[in-house]
């Protein structure tokens, strides 16, 4: 069936942005992959191809866009080539959207030209050492100051994407106690500049994949956070973190699928590439059948995550939608991509093969922006369960 979820204006990005990659990431991405992240001054090229400013206002640099199908691109197209664009993913996705809501006038004006170069990368901080999932559970404070000016923030977090490169983090911290009747109450939400004294980026964590994506452990002692860098209203911070958390799984859930698409693809060149018993690997039924069934799965995939994807920018995804379409692509992924890996045989094993590093990347897709089985949770509760 023919796709009709790109228009020409995506597919002419879809050229521009393969080119790039293909030019400025796949020769260097092996040193990238060794080194545990790309290098900082990477993320000013993706400021200059406009990778940042999609959905940014014109006014403040920005294309004017209200779109997520041109972040689907760029999921399909790194997928496709084998790569990543290190944590700035986060600065897009998860950063952008909380921006745009929250912020002032005036903190636009501050926050957003600077967010569109790469100038300025931003990440969120909401997992802390030792509550994971529950939010509601964090440790860290932001107490006002006697004059009014401030806020002092004490606390650590990890698991931190993009927190190594960051200069803004949203920080989320205790600026109240919880309530008897809601333990969700009195988180707050700021932009914190993470040159200001007592921010720390401790470890970058050394992860199962995802290898070139800082990932780090953050400590806060006595940071001192103008007032002007609150982001919306105090202790309401937990009802902002909910209110993206559609956008959020969505783009797991499309992510997930085009390394579906991505390790099919990449199987189907390798078996057809490779001789065993004086055959390609491609002229075995079991290999046609693997790989057929592989398909399927993806053509399902990509249909759930397009209709998200419309669903999204029609404001219109529901936060159980948003949870179906990541449970169903991520768990496709799953089998997908371990099938693909089966039919390099030892040499899927590899780092040096696309596959393997896509195999390690995919796992986190389970367990982050909400489990697979907090996924069935917000399914069922839906259905009435």
């Amino acid at each position: 069936m023919r796709r009709t979820v790109f228009n020409e204006d995506h597919e002419a990005f879809r050229e521009t942005l393969r080119a790039f990659i293909e030019a400025e990431v796949v020769p260097v991405y092996d040193e990238w992959f060794a080194a545990g992240q790309a290098p900082r001054d990477f993320y000013y090229k993706l400021g200059e191809l406009g990778i940042f400013g999609i959905n940014v206002p014109e006014e403040f640099g920005g294309a004017g866009l209200e779109s997520h199908k041109f972040e689907a691109v760029l999921y399909e197209e790194t997928a496709r080539a084998g790569v990543a664009f290190g944590g700035s993913g986060v600065h897009v996705l998860l950063a952008l959207p909380y921006i745009k809501m929250l912020a002032t006038d005036e903190q636009k004006k501050r926050y957003l030209p600077k967010f569109v170069t790469g100038e300025e990368m931003w990440a969120i901080a909401m997992t802390e050492p030792g509550t994971g999932s529950d939010l509601a559970g964090m440790k860290s404070t932001a107490k006002l100051s006697e004059d009014g000016t401030h806020y002092v923030l004490n606390g650590a977090k990890t698991f931190i994407t993009g927190g190594v490169h960051a200069d803004r983090m949203i920080v989320c911290a205790r600026t109240s106690a919880p309530t008897a009747e809601d333990r969700r109450h009195g988180i707050s939400l700021f932009a914190v500049d993470t040159k200001s004294e007592g921010y720390s980026v401790g470890r970058k964590l050394d992860k199962l994949g995802l290898k070139t994506s800082d990932t780090a452990e953050l400590a806060f002692v006595d940071v001192k956070v103008p007032v002007e860098d609150l982001l919306g209203e105090e202790n309401k911070g937990f009802y902002y973190l909910g209110h993206n958390l559609a956008s959020e799984r969505w783009g797991i859930a499309f992510g997930a699928y085009a390394q579906a698409k991505a390790a099919v693809r990449f199987a189907k060149q390798y078996v057809q590439d490779r001789t065993v018993f004086g055959k390609p690997v491609a002229s075995f039924q079991n290999t046609k059948f693997e790989l057929a069934a592989c398909q399927a799965e993806v053509d399902a995939a990509e249909a759930v995550a397009d209709r998200a994807t419309e669903a999204l920018d029609a404001g219109e995804l529901t936060p159980a939608e948003a949870a179906s379409a990541k449970l169903f692509c991520t768990e496709v992924a799953h089998r997908v991509i371990d099938r693909c890996l089966q039919l390099h045989g030892g040499y899927g094993f590899m780092n040096e093969y696309p596959i393997a590093r896509l195999y390690a990347d995919n796992r986190v897709n389970r367990i982050y922006g909400g489990t697979s089985e907090i996924m069935k949770s917000i399914i069922a509760k839906d259905m009435g369960l």
